[in-house]
């Protein structure tokens, strides 16, 4: 073990998780992401927790649930640490063992580069940024976003709560992933109108060699067009038919350390970046239930929120 990813997975266990001597500390992995569980159970362990390393088949794809042992699992821990190939982030097991009150960070896709890198950001200025950010979407009625590769979509807010992703979960319920550094919002169904091209990463396809252009109307996306990529798009969401076309959530990045590297766990939380996802939004204040949830990053977006300009050409301006 590397003293970076050994002083990374501290940050995580001990400053972002706030681990106790004699807590139940659950580490769920899969193969692609063994190394890094591995990494997290040992720290968890060496702070006195009952550590419990668990490892899982790959789920089908990100918002999939886990078994149904794990899940159960997940409601009698007091901490949820997931390094898994695919997210369960959006899953009804993970917001059940928030409920139940355990503390949760989900790790999507985590790589011992990503780890290095983002996890050591600086999380309380990314909590004030990402709390600041979350309480202007929950005051927002209308978004309004555009791209200079030409996105130009509307999405209404109204009566929904915009949660930040602070990557500190030190109280009974909270839950982030880890990297942090977003802050989230799930629009009003059937209300985003308009075009979104994905020029930055998709996920399950990685950082793009052309851009994907969706075409939203009432909600949901109806075409999809570009290149090969966006052939592939359309096939991931075509298993799940209407829902998994749903605009699920409008997310924007604050971890000026982040990059964009082709996992969405990171991109995502690229500072001065904004992403728009489809399919699950039930999981963070949605109605649309479905294992699908799928997150495209666009660069130099410019982001109005009631007529206030909040990002513009990739510049926070409040």
């Amino acid at each position: 073990m590397s003293k970076e990813l050994e002083y990374s997975a501290d940050i995580a266990v001990r400053d972002c998780m706030a681990v106790k001597p004699g807590e139940t500390v659950l580490v769920i992995t899969d193969e692609p992401a063994a190394a890094i569980g591995r990494v997290l159970w040992e720290r968890a362990k060496a702070l006195g927790a009952e550590a419990i390393y668990t490892e899982m088949i790959p789920r089908k794809n990100d918002g999939a649930e886990p078994p149904p042992a794990i899940a159960a699992a997940m409601k009698q821990a007091d901490v949820v640490l997931a390094p898994a190939s695919r997210s369960l982030s959006h899953t009804v097991a993970r917001k059940e063992a928030s409920q139940a009150g355990a503390r949760i960070a989900t790790l999507p896709g985590i790589t011992e580069d990503i780890m290095k890198r983002a996890l050591s950001a600086d999380y309380q200025k990314i909590a004030r940024i990402s709390n600041k950010l979350a309480d202007i979407l929950t005051k927002g009625k209308t978004a309004h976003l555009t791209t200079p590769a030409g996105t130009d979509l509307v999405l209404q807010l109204e009566g929904r709560e915009g949660h930040p992703d602070t990557g500190i979960n030190h109280t009974a319920g909270d839950f982030s992933n880890l990297p942090a550094g977003e802050a989230y919002i799930a629009p009003l169904e059937e209300t985003a109108e308009g075009i979104v091209v994905i020029d930055g990463a998709m996920a399950g396809i990685g950082v793009l060699d052309k851009p994907i252009k969706l075409t939203v109307e009432n909600g949901y996306v109806t075409r999809i067009s570009g290149g090969s990529e966006a052939v592939k798009l359309s096939a991931l969401l075509a298993e799940y038919g209407k829902p998994a076309h749903n605009i699920a959530e409008l997310g924007i990045g604050t971890n000026d350390k982040a990059i964009l590297c082709g996992k969405v766990l990171e991109d995502e939380k690229v500072m001065g970046t904004v992403h728009i996802a489809l399919g699950n939004s039930a999981a963070f204040g949605g109605k649309v239930q479905v294992p699908i949830h799928l997150d495209g990053i666009l660069t130099r977006p410019t982001l109005t929120i009631d007529g206030k300009v909040i990002i513009k050409d990739g510049q926070h301006i409040e």
